[in-house]
C-alpha cells in the first residue's frame, strides 16, 4: 500500500471481526514500532502484547471494565450495554506501549551528552512519552498496511495499578495507552469524534504564526 494511503486511511476502528491475527503480522507491527525514533537512541519504550482470550480478557477486567452482557435468564448479573466496550472487546490483540523515564534520564548523564546528572528538570517535554506516543502510531499504521483495523485509546489513571499487577509490569513504566489490533468489519463500531468534527484548516502557519 502506498504511504499517502496509508495515512488516508488510518482510523480508529472499535469493532473487529472473529478471526485471530497471524503471529508474523503482529510481529511486523512490533518490528516497525521498535524502529521508531527516541531521543539520544534512548529506545525508552517497552511493548506489553496480549493476544490470548485469557490475557485480553484480564486486560479489560485489570483496566476497569464491567463484565460483558450476558443473554437474558442466565444466572449471570447482566451489565448496563456499552456499545464502545462491547465492540472493542471484540479485539483478538491488545497492545500496551509503555514508556521508561529512567532510560532517558540515564542516556543523558553519559558522557557524550555532556550532562552530569540526572535532573528531571532539564527535560523541555517528557520525551519518553512523545517517543512511545511515535511508536505507536507506527503500528496503527502498520496495522492499516496490513489490511487491519486498530485503535489507540486510554487507560484510566485509577485502574493503572490494578494493570500493573495484573501483568507484572515495573513500577518504572508507565503506559501511555493501549491499542486494539484486529481485522476490519463492515462497520467499524461506534462513532468517534472525527465523524462529528470538521477537520482543521489552520493548523500550520508559515513564517510566522
Amino acid at each position: 500500500m502506498e504511504f499517502q494511503d496509508v495515512v488516508r486511511r488510518r482510523r480508529m476502528v472499535r469493532r473487529y471481526a472473529d478471526r485471530p491475527v497471524a503471529p508474523e503480522v503482529l510481529d511486523r507491527l512490533l518490528a516497525n514500532a521498535v524502529r521508531g525514533p527516541s531521543a539520544g537512541f534512548s529506545q525508552g519504550f517497552a511493548f506489553l502484547v496480549l493476544d490470548t482470550p485469557d490475557d485480553v480478557a484480564r486486560f479489560w477486567v485489570a483496566t476497569g471494565a464491567p463484565p460483558p452482557v450476558v443473554e437474558e435468564g442466565a444466572l449471570a448479573p447482566v451489565s448496563k450495554p456499552n456499545t464502545w466496550l462491547d465492540g472493542m472487546r471484540t479485539a483478538p490483540v491488545v497492545i500496551v506501549p509503555l514508556a521508561h523515564k529512567d532510560a532517558y534520564l540515564d542516556r543523558y548523564a553519559e558522557p557524550d551528552k555532556g550532562w552530569t546528572d540526572r535532573d528531571e528538570a532539564r527535560w523541555p517535554v517528557p520525551y519518553w512519552h512523545v517517543d512511545t506516543g511515535m511508536a505507536a502510531l507506527l503500528i496503527l499504521q502498520t496495522a492499516v498496511d496490513e489490511g487491519l483495523g486498530a485503535c489507540f485509546f486510554g487507560i484510566p489513571g485509577e485502574h493503572v495499578d490494578g494493570f500493573r499487577e495484573a501483568f507484572g509490569v515495573p513500577g518504572d513504566h508507565t503506559p501511555i495507552g493501549a491499542i486494539t489490533v484486529g481485522h476490519r468489519t463492515e462497520s467499524t463500531g461506534t462513532r468517534g469524534s472525527a465523524a462529528r468534527r470538521e477537520r482543521r484548516t489552520d493548523a500550520v502557519h508559515r513564517g510566522r504564526w
